[in-house]
C-alpha cells in the first residue's frame, strides 16, 4: 500500500511541472564562433542568435504559443566580409510526457515566415545587398529537466524541418530540408508560471 501511495505522490508532482493553465515562457541563446587558417590566409565566422519563446498550456500535456529568432553573422575572407541579419516569427505547439518529478521529453512543432538581409562587402566597402523572405517548419524533440519550481532547463540535439527563401532582384529561390539529429547540441531555459 505505502509503495501505491508513493508512486501516486511521484505521478501528481510530476505533472506539478507544468499545469493545465500555466504560461510557459523560454528560449535559447546561441554563440558560435570559427576560424581557419590556410597557408597564406585565413578565414572567420561569427554567429549570434537569440530566440525566446511563450506559450499557454491548454491541457497537462499540450502548450501552444508563439516563437521568433533573432540572429546575425559575420564571415570573412581575404578582404571579402559578409554579413547576414535574419528574422524569424511564427506559432509553435508542444507535446510533453512527463517521466517522473525532475525530467520529462517533448516534442515542439513551430512553423511560421522569416526574412533575411545579407550585406557583401570587399575591401571594407559595401559590394552587394539582397533581401530575402520565406518560411518554415520544423520539429524539435527534447528533454525537460525541472530544477524546481517549474524552473528548468532544455536539451535538444536537433531535429526535422523545411524552409525556403526567395532573394529579391530576380535572386535565388532556396528550399532546404534538413535532418540533424546527433549533428547540433541546444541547451534552453524555461518557466512555467
Amino acid at each position: 500500500m505505502k509503495k501505491i501511495l508513493v508512486m501516486a505522490a511521484l505521478a501528481i508532482c510530476s505533472f506539478a511541472n507544468a499545469q493545465k493553465g500555466t504560461i510557459l515562457v523560454g528560449g535559447n541563446i546561441g554563440y558560435s564562433s570559427e576560424k581557419a587558417e590556410y597557408r597564406f590566409t585565413e578565414s572567420k565566422s561569427n554567429e549570434f542568435s537569440f530566440s525566446p519563446k511563450v506559450g499557454y498550456q491548454f491541457h497537462d500535456n499540450w502548450t501552444v504559443g508563439g516563437e521568433f529568432t533573432v540572429s546575425s553573422s559575420k564571415n570573412g575572407f581575404i578582404g571579402e566580409e559578409q554579413k547576414v541579419n535574419a528574422f524569424r516569427a511564427g506559432a509553435f505547439v508542444r507535446y510533453s510526457v512527463p517521466l517522473n518529478q525532475t525530467f520529462a521529453v517533448f516534442a515542439d512543432m513551430g512553423a511560421g515566415f522569416q526574412n533575411q538581409k545579407v550585406k557583401n562587402y570587399e575591401n571594407g566597402l559595401l559590394d552587394s545587398k539582397s533581401k530575402a523572405d520565406g518560411m518554415y517548419v520544423g520539429v524539435t524533440p527534447a528533454l525537460f529537466i525541472n530544477m524546481k519550481k517549474g524552473f528548468g532547463l532544455n536539451f535538444s540535439i536537433g531535429g526535422l524541418g523545411y524552409e525556403t527563401l526567395s532573394f529579391d532582384n530576380n535572386g535565388a529561390d532556396v528550399s532546404k530540408f534538413y535532418f540533424n539529429f546527433g549533428q547540433t547540441f541546444n541547451i534552453g531555459v524555461s518557466k512555467n508560471f
